[in-house]
């Protein structure tokens, strides 16, 4: 149990009405979640807002109810707190509810439109060869130390988030490492949490669909370093020209990394092939496992992370060294004749971009690039044509074909993509709705030595049509077509 008045500090408060020496069992803002002495917060959500069930919560057992509105008649023995806004209000009530768990923690927020995944893993499983035990908040999973817990968000909403963080704390976590979503961000879900540092990997056309304009897009990620303390570091990535908008305003020590620019983390690429990055930093000579220029984005970053964080040097390139990346990121099955399959999460015109640019790289011969991919429902549409555009430019072969159609008609995203085609490409490309059979058919199109890049899922182990989640993972489908037909 919890006193009321204890988990509305640093709460900014319009109005109370009622006591606030009050007992609280639990704190929600799902209404069908509430109990007997329950705080239910009102929250505004996008579909729906959450003063619609005020009533329903008093009835269900809710003590305390915290909104942006005061229903018209105040029920007695109701403790009613009205605030300014109760999604940033949660953020902090979550926090104070769970006994500010990130205060205990050197929690690290790595935020960007791609390598973000890639990012927390490597920092989750470098510190835990280092010998820490560390937590993690990623798309693909949360982990405590080695323990799976299933994610659902990008980022967690602030309940479960800082849940998690205490959960951390009781298993003796010094760190975690999170994904921070634009959407966590202009949500107020990581309102409350204190931060160690901030890490910006890189901006690109996204999320158009939720924040309508690019600039606002940037804002949302920029909010994230305007609201660090002046105790925190901000880490960025400067070869990409927002990496110094992102620290403008911010009261956090900055620094920055790079490949091409004057920077504080300095890299250099000196060899890229299947099996590797060799890379030289800070004046050492490395190899990695990880394949890309991208990666090495993300290799600088972790590293400049892990010493920003107070590591050795020497020890962060040692270790790092022998880790692999993140599931369905450049993930490589190779056939019995020699047909490479990649598996990749790109989803984005620049990530799409970066994966097949590396392809074009590590192409020895005149082997065939062959690309599948399609585009999510429900999603920024604007990206469709320039997907399908970019696919072309950099592939010999091409098949679009269904992603994660949500509710819309997986057809017309598919016409929608065509339209970035054009005539001169229309021949080397195919339209195949289905994607096992779209898989199936660059495989049965691939010649030995040739490469197939299916991007869009990654690690998702599903496909969603409306509404439901179906079984469908696209590494299990290569290795199982590969055995089927003989390749």
């Amino acid at each position: 149990m919890k006193i009321l008045k204890d988990i509305l500090y640093k709460v900014s408060l319009f109005s109370v009405s009622g006591s606030t020496d009050i007992e609280i069992g639990d704190v929600q803002f799902d209404s069908r979640l509430v109990g007997k002495g329950s705080l239910f917060i009102a929250t505004v959500g996008t579909a729906v807002d959450g003063h619609r069930f005020i009533e329903a919560s008093i009835d269900k057992g809710a003590m305390a109810i915290v909104c942006e509105q005061l229903p018209a008649e105040l029920k007695k023995g109701i403790t009613y707190v009205q605030v300014v806004n109760s999604s940033q209000a949660l953020g902090t009530i979550a926090s104070n509810y769970f006994g500010n768990p990130s205060a205990q923690l050197k929690l690290v927020g790595v935020t960007g439109t791609n390598g973000k995944t890639t990012t927390v893993t490597l920092l989750h499983r470098l510190f835990r060869r280092l010998g820490y035990n560390t937590g993690m908040l990623s798309t693909v999973e949360n982990k405590i130390n080695d323990e799976i817990i299933p994610s659902t968000h990008t980022t967690p909403d602030a309940l479960t988030l800082n849940y998690l963080l205490q959960k951390m704390l009781e298993a003796g976590c010094t760190h975690c490492f999170m994904e921070v979503s634009s959407h966590a961000v202009v949500q107020h879900r990581i309102s409350g949490l204190q931060f160690t540092g901030a890490m910006f990997t890189n901006i690109s056309h996204d999320h158009l669909d939720y924040h309508k304009t690019f600039e606002e897009y940037i804002k949302a990620k920029k909010l994230f370093f305007d609201h660090l303390s002046a105790s925190a570091f901000s880490l960025v990535n400067a070869d990409d020209k927002r990496g110094t908008v992102m620290q403008q305003n911010t009261k956090s020590s900055r620094y920055s990394f790079g490949l091409k620019t004057i920077c504080d983390f300095k890299g250099k690429v000196l060899a890229n092939s299947f099996n590797g990055l060799q890379m030289e930093i800070d004046n050492r000579d490395v190899w990695f496992r990880l394949v890309g220029s991208f990666n090495a984005y993300n290799l600088l970053g972790v590293y400049a992370a892990a010493h920003l964080l107070g590591e050795d040097k020497e020890t962060i390139l040692m270790e790092l060294s022998n880790l692999e990346a993140a599931r369905g990121r450049f993930e490589r099955i190779v056939s019995e004749n020699n047909i490479t399959a990649l598996v990749d999460y790109a989803h984005t015109p620049d990530a799409l971009q970066n994966v097949l640019e590396t392809i074009v790289d590590l192409r020895q011969h005149q082997e065939q690039i062959i690309t599948v991919v399609g585009c999510g429902g429900n999603r920024d549409a604007a990206k469709r044509p320039i997907m399908a555009e970019i696919a072309c430019r950099f592939s010999d072969r091409v098949i679009l074909t269904s992603d994660n159609p949500r509710e819309e008609d997986p057809q017309e995203i598919l016409k929608q993509m065509e339209a970035g085609i054009s005539i001169t490409n229309q021949k080397k490309t195919l339209s195949i709705l289905d994607r096992k059979e779209a898989i199936k058919t660059a495989i049965l199109i691939a010649k030995p030595g040739d490469i197939i890049l299916i991007a869009g899922k990654g690690h998702e182990t599903y496909q969603e049509i409306k509404g439901v989640k179906h079984h469908f993972d696209d590494k299990e489908i290569v290795q199982e077509l590969f055995k089927l037909l003989g390749k």
